[in-house]
C-alpha cells in the first residue's frame, strides 16, 4: 500500500516531465540533415540568446527575447541581413532599413506588441553607448512582436528598458531556453500554450561544413501538423472545426542565422524557404497573423565596416547552385523549432483567469505512434 502514493507521485513527474521535452527526445526525427551541437541557433558561432520572462501576479505574462550576433560592436561592424515578409499585420520595427541597405546593426529583439517602442529604445540606446559609437546619430533597432494579450495584461505594458537590457547582459551561446520564457511567456500556438523554440542543421566539411540555426516565438493556428502526422485533426482541434471555435490568429517570428557567406539577396531566398516549415506545421497565415523572417549571416568576411576610406569592398558569396541545401536546412529547423516551441511550454494561466493547455503528450504521443512518425528516442 505504500507502494501505491510513490507510483503517483513518480506518474506525476513523468508528466511533468513530458510537458518540458524537446521533440527529438520523444523519438521525432524532423527531415534528414544532421543538428548542430545544441540543436539551437546559438550552434552558428558567435550568435547568443538572452531572454528577460515577467511572470507578475495573475495577469503579467510577458518578456523580452534578444538575439545577439556578437561582432563585438554590430554597429560597427554590420552584417548581411534581409527580411521576408509572409503577412504583413504585424509590427516589425526597423525593417525597412534592413531591406533598404541589406544589413543589420543592432541585436534583434522579440516581444510583445505595445513593447516595440520600449525595446526599440533599449537598443538604441545599448547601441549609443557602446565604446567607439560616440558619434553614432543614427541607429537602427531591429525589434519584432507578437500579440500576447489573452494570457498577459498587454495594456499594461509592463516590459522595461532595463528588463531589455538584462537580457542582452545575460545572452550566451550553448543551450538556448525554450517554452513560456521571454517573448514567449505568454503566447499561444494552435490554441496550446506556445512559446519560444529553436533548432539547427550542420553540413558535413565536404559540403562547406555550414551551420544553420533558426529560433521562433509562436504564437499563430491552423491545423497542427506533427512531422506529417494530422495531430489537430485527430485531436478535433483546429481551424474551423465544428468542435473548435479557434480564430487562428496570432502571429510568429522567426529568426534564421547562418554562417554561410551569404549576400542580403540569397538571405532573403533563405528567409523564403523558412516560412515553408511554419506550413509543414499546418500554420496557415490567418489575416490576423503577423508573420515575418529575419535572415543573416555571421560569415566574417563580409562584415560591413560603418565607415571606411574604401569605395569598393570585397566579398565572398556561396554561389546560387550551392544554395538549395541550405534552404532545406531552414525548413527542417523551423519546423523543428516550432515544434520544441511547443512540447518545452507549459500550462499557463494568465489575464483574467486565461488558462492556456501546454500540448497534451498523452494524447499526442499515442496519434504519433499511430501514423509511425516516432522512432527509438536519443538524450
Amino acid at each position: 500500500m505504500r507502494l501505491f502514493p510513490i507510483f503517483i507521485i513518480c506518474l506525476v513527474f513523468l508528466t511533468m516531465s513530458q510537458a518540458q521535452t524537446r521533440a527529438r527526445a520523444l523519438g521525432l526525427r524532423i527531415g534528414v540533415l544532421p543538428t548542430g551541437l545544441h540543436n539551437a541557433i546559438t550552434d552558428v558561432g558567435n550568435v547568443q540568446v538572452g531572454h528577460h520572462t515577467l511572470r507578475e501576479g495573475p495577469n503579467i505574462r510577458t518578456g523580452v527575447t534578444v538575439i545577439v550576433p556578437d561582432t563585438g560592436n554590430l554597429f560597427q561592424n554590420k552584417i548581411p541581413a534581409a527580411i521576408f515578409v509572409a503577412n504583413g499585420f504585424g509590427k516589425l520595427a526597423g525593417s525597412t532599413q534592413v531591406q533598404e541597405l541589406g544589413n543589420l546593426e543592432t541585436p534583434i529583439a522579440l516581444t510583445n506588441t505595445l513593447n516595440v517602442s520600449t525595446a526599440m529604445d533599449a537598443l538604441i540606446e545599448y547601441t549609443l553607448n557602446q565604446p567607439g559609437n560616440e558619434k553614432a546619430q543614427s541607429v537602427n533597432a531591429l525589434v519584432g512582436e507578437t500579440n500576447d494579450g489573452y494570457l498577459n495584461d498587454i495594456r499594461g505594458r509592463h516590459l522595461r528598458v532595463e528588463h531589455v537590457w538584462e537580457a542582452l547582459k545575460n545572452a550566451k551561446s550553448g543551450p538556448v531556453a525554450e517554452g513560456c520564457v521571454g517573448a514567449g511567456t505568454g503566447t499561444v500556438c494552435f490554441n496550446f500554450k506556445g512559446g519560444i523554440g529553436t533548432a539547427s542543421r550542420k553540413f558535413p566539411a565536404e559540403l562547406g561544413g555550414y551551420t544553420l540555426g533558426v529560433l521562433v516565438q509562436t504564437n499563430f493556428g491552423g491545423v497542427l501538423e506533427i512531422n506529417g502526422a494530422p495531430v489537430g485533426k485527430e485531436l478535433k482541434q483546429y481551424y474551423l472545426s465544428e468542435y473548435f471555435k479557434d480564430k487562428a490568429d496570432g502571429s510568429c517570428m522567426i529568426v534564421v542565422a547562418t554562417d554561410a557567406p551569404l549576400d542580403s539577396r540569397n538571405l532573403e531566398r533563405l528567409a523564403k524557404r523558412a516560412f515553408l516549415g511554419l506550413g509543414k506545421t499546418g500554420g496557415i497565415a490567418s489575416n490576423g497573423s503577423g508573420d515575418y523572417v529575419i535572415a543573416f549571416s555571421t560569415a566574417p568576411e563580409n562584415r560591413v565596416k560603418h565607415e571606411s576610406k574604401n569605395l569598393t569592398q570585397t566579398v565572398t558569396v556561396l554561389r546560387n547552385d550551392a544554395m538549395s541545401g541550405l534552404f532545406m536546412a531552414a525548413i527542417e529547423a523551423t519546423e523543428e523549432a516550432i515544434l520544441n516551441s511547443l512540447f518545452m511550454a507549459t500550462t499557463t494561466e494568465g489575464k483574467d483567469g486565461h488558462k492556456i493547455e501546454a500540448i497534451p503528450l498523452d494524447k499526442v504521443l499515442p496519434i504519433l505512434r499511430k501514423y509511425n512518425k516516432i522512432v527509438k528516442s536519443e538524450k
